[in-house]
């Protein structure tokens, strides 16, 4: 099994460096959706350029990475979010995802073109957003997922695109699975924003971290999960 890798313009920091150097502005971006709708997925291409079809159940991880972008080194985090759901006619919301909303300077709202209840979940999530975000400063992305399958689609395209103009939010429609340019181009708006945000505004008002930086980056995780699902279809095609 050949594994293949696009080029991309995002470099992962090299370890060592210049003690000296300034220390990259950090940038905190949560994901929330629905279950199902590929926010790990989504994490992990960003982040590693790479897809991995399974998963562990979503425990909220928080991955942390230092890249490049635009020129800039940035220490970004993501935070991955458990899948939340609509009760009677609410956001089933409860505070570790408030939590997150509230630590985050940018967040990713994902839905599923395949899965018409993620897609109403977008304006409850959005609305949750600004709630715990008034001011209207944070940024905020919608990202419609599994673009490929256009045979089991129940949310077209232009519905989210709508949606995303009508609450004042850039649109990115992607295939996690086939395409990393969109995932990238998605994040790399938000990096932009808060860091446009971050340069202007003075220390004392810079919004302090609610969650703990991990005790060490889950990159080892991921490399760790990956190399479990290569295995296994490896196996897979052995046995066949």
């Amino acid at each position: 099994m050949r594994l293949t890798q696009s080029m991309c313009t995002i470099a992962e920091c090299a370890p060592g460096g210049d003690p000296a150097a300034a220390r990259p502005r950090l940038v905190k971006i949560a994901v929330v959706g629905g279950s199902g709708v590929g926010k790990t997925a989504l994490v992990v291409r960003f982040l590693t350029r790479r897809f991995i079809g399974d998963y562990e159940r979503n425990a909220g991880n928080l991955y942390s990475r230092h890249i490049q972008v635009d020129g800039e080194m940035l220490a970004i985090q993501v935070q991955d979010t458990p899948g939340v759901q609509i009760h009677e006619h609410s956001l089933d919301s409860n505070e570790q995802l408030n939590r997150c909303i509230r630590w985050a300077d940018a967040l990713v709202i994902v839905f599923s073109i395949t899965d018409y209840k993620s897609f109403e979940l977008l304006s409850h999530l959005y609305h949750h957003v600004r709630q715990l975000h008034p001011g209207n400063m944070v940024p905020v992305v919608i990202v419609a997922n599994k673009a490929d399958l256009l045979h089991i689609k129940e949310v077209e395209p232009q519905q989210g695109l709508q949606l995303a103009n009508m609450l004042g939010c850039t649109f990115y429609e992607v295939s996690v699975s086939e395409n990393y340019n969109n995932v990238f181009n998605a994040f790399h708006l938000l990096c932009k924003e808060v860091n446009k945000q971050q340069i202007t505004s003075t220390p004392e008002r810079r919004r302090t971290s609610l969650i703990p930086r991990p005790k060490s980056p889950n990159m080892q995780d991921l490399k760790r999960r990956f190399k479990q699902a290569l295995s296994a279809k490896v196996r897979t095609v052995t046995s066949v």
